[in-house]
């Protein structure tokens, strides 16, 4: 474990205590989940946008090639 000094401000400093208490869970351990919960969230934010952005490279293409497979005469 790394450990480390932490400003918080003091509104949710004291909503944290509050919610702890009711949990009967440790403030270390609960600030843990959080910031796990919430590089969870980040890692899968940045996720999306490396998709949307990849996705937007390879648009036009995409659209080409759907546009010449519909000029395609089969000979029905």
């Amino acid at each position: 474990m790394k450990v480390i000094s932490l400003n918080i401000d003091e509104i949710i400093f004291n909503e944290t205590e509050k919610i702890v208490a009711v949990m009967k869970k440790p403030r270390n351990r609960y600030i843990n989940e959080a910031i796990d919960f919430y590089n969870k969230h980040q890692k899968r934010a940045m996720l999306e946008r490396k998709l949307q952005k990849e996705s937007e490279m390879v648009r036009e293409d995409s659209m080409n090639v759907l546009k010449n497979f519909e000029e395609i005469d089969y000979g029905d």
